[in-house]
């Protein structure tokens, strides 16, 4: 999907309101792993193996990405299980160009190192009140990412289903779990609409219309 075809589709969402967002869902399982991950207690014996989901909403302009994700089982403040160290969260990015059973490289990291969310910080997270897990929040900036990558730059990925989040344990710092980021059924359909009206603007634009 090539630049003007996004601006295009940018400006044309931006002036319908009731296409304004874009959504995006993540079912985080240790099954997406692409090294089996290890669920055993820092004293040994078993640990309940992690899981999420996440929801991530684009904006009309696609200068931001707005992301909730919930994780289970994985302590977020590292005083949840005192006595085990296995499952603290050691770090959690969203990686690009990648589809299912491929690794690929940070282009924008949430928690941990690196650390892209900086422009501004908008990072929030809630520990479960009770339970091992919590919910983080956080927006993905426009000017925001990580060696040399931006939102603006990943975009074409994010479309095409060729982005993922990735939560780090100590246990597993390769990844604990994992979910593919893919449009919405809604938001498919959308952009299939916005894009042709988009191929409209530019054919119109040829003819010098």
């Amino acid at each position: 999907m090539n630049r003007f075809v996004l601006l295009a589709l940018a400006t044309l969402l931006g002036t319908t309101t009731s296409w304004a967002d874009m959504v995006f869902t993540a079912n985080l399982t240790p099954a997406q792993e692409v090294s089996a991950p290890l669920f055993t207690m820092s004293g040994g014996g078993p640990r309940p193996a992690s899981f999420g989901n996440a929801t991530f909403t684009l904006n009309a302009s696609m200068t931001q990405l707005m992301m909730t994700v919930t994780v289970f089982n994985i302590d977020v403040t590292g005083n949840q299980t005192p006595s085990d160290s296995n499952d603290n969260i050691f770090a959690a990015h969203i990686h690009g160009g990648a589809g299912p059973g491929s690794n690929a490289s940070v282009v924008w990291g949430f928690f941990g190192t690196p650390d892209n969310d900086n422009n501004p910080d908008q990072f929030m997270l809630t520990p479960f009140a009770t339970g091992i897990g919590g919910t983080i929040t956080s927006i993905w900036d426009a000017p925001e990412g990580n060696g040399g990558q931006t939102l603006t730059s990943q975009l074409n990925n994010l479309l095409n289903g060729l982005c993922y989040i990735n939560f780090h344990t100590n246990q597993n710092m390769g990844g604990e779990i994992r979910g593919q980021i893919v449009p919405e059924p809604s938001t498919v359909v959308l952009l299939g609409v916005g894009l042709a009206a988009a191929a409209g603007i530019w054919k119109r634009r040829r003819a010098g219309l």
